[in-house]
């Protein structure tokens, strides 16, 4: 059997939104990232077959449904003095330089947010002739308020509308927003016996936050500076490459025993949210249903960068 589908059946089982299976293709995928909560997050529960999932059907392109990434003339661009030393030096730095920014109104009821997403092809060096993603960079538009999403308030799936509130309701001091986004986001139960860390549990609340669009800058300042303090968390050392061939700072969470480290993608031009890589960080092998994957060291199995993020009018038209 072909190693693509091996890859395919390690997907088969993984945890899926219970709300968001209910709707079809990119809605389903949408609902998972836009929502909130215990089972629309699930997707994020087990990195590594969530990675793999990705690389082998490439639908993970719909991962990328409500977030923002720098849009400006020159994305290479730096933001002021950029520091690469440290967690907390450098999203303090980012909160600095986002608390000075004018925040724009909240999006209307009836309006829509617009994306535009690219996937990068996986780099598995023991996996060969994994096919290119055959559909180019993946455009939607997301109600920003979902009638449906919100008519029950005790669903846990979430309209762009009902997160972005939650964000500006976060509080200034990082461990109470900590706490919060912990409350916000519940520990899930994976199915496959392997129980969610705290803090991996926090990095995914954060995560999730900061992969949301809109939001204002002020409460992206708070976010990053609480993220700063998260045990855990480090920021690689020089910048990389996202998806899309943009130059992006990588802010990183290793959960022990996954063998793979996730990585945030960063604007360093403006600290917006650029995409997400995993990467393989030790030699290992899977073996799900009795077909074993060797990953090596430095496999990406996930790369995807968000390239335009705005808010419009109608389903359909562009900025």
């Amino acid at each position: 059997m072909d190693e693509m589908t091996q890859l395919r059946k390690l997907r088969a089982d993984a945890p899926v939104p219970d709300r968001a299976a209910l709707a079809p293709g990119r809605e389903r995928l949408t609902g998972a990232i836009a929502g909130r909560g215990r089972r629309a997050r699930r997707v994020w529960a087990d990195w590594r077959i969530a990675s793999l999932g990705a690389a082998a059907t490439i639908t993970a392109a719909a991962l990328i449904i409500a977030q923002v990434v720098d849009t400006s003339s020159n994305p290479n661009a730096l933001a002021g003095n950029l520091d690469l030393s440290g967690p907390t030096v450098t999203l303090d730095r980012a909160a600095d330089f986002l608390e000075g920014k004018k925040a724009p109104p909240e999006p209307r009821a009836g309006q829509w947010i617009y994306t535009v997403n690219v996937i990068a092809k996986p780099e598995l060096a023991s996996t060969e002739n994994i096919a290119d993603p055959d559909t180019g960079p993946d455009t939607s538009w997301t109600p920003y308020a979902d009638p449906e999403m919100e008519k029950d308030p005790a669903d846990d799936a979430w309209s762009a509308r009902e997160t972005y509130r939650a964000a500006e309701s976060l509080p200034e001091d990082p461990a109470a927003l900590l706490a919060e986004v912990r409350t916000l986001y519940p520990a899930f139960d994976t199915e496959r016996g392997r129980e969610e860390s705290s803090t991996a549990r926090t990095f995914r609340g954060l995560s999730t936050l900061i992969e949301s669009y809109p939001l204002s800058p002020a409460a992206r300042a708070r976010i990053y500076r609480a993220l700063g303090t998260v045990p855990g968390v480090g920021i690689t050392d020089h910048l990389v490459r996202d998806a899309a061939g943009r130059k992006a700072i990588a802010v990183t969470y290793e959960e022990p025993g996954s063998h793979e480290r996730r990585e945030l993608l960063l604007s360093p031009s403006d600290y917006s949210y650029a995409g997400t890589r995993h990467v393989v960080t030790e030699d290992h092998e899977l073996n799900e249903q009795g077909f074993v994957t060797r990953m090596t060291a430095g496999d990406i199995t996930l790369d995807s960068a968000r390239t335009a993020a705005a808010v419009v009018d109608a389903k359909g038209q562009k900025p």
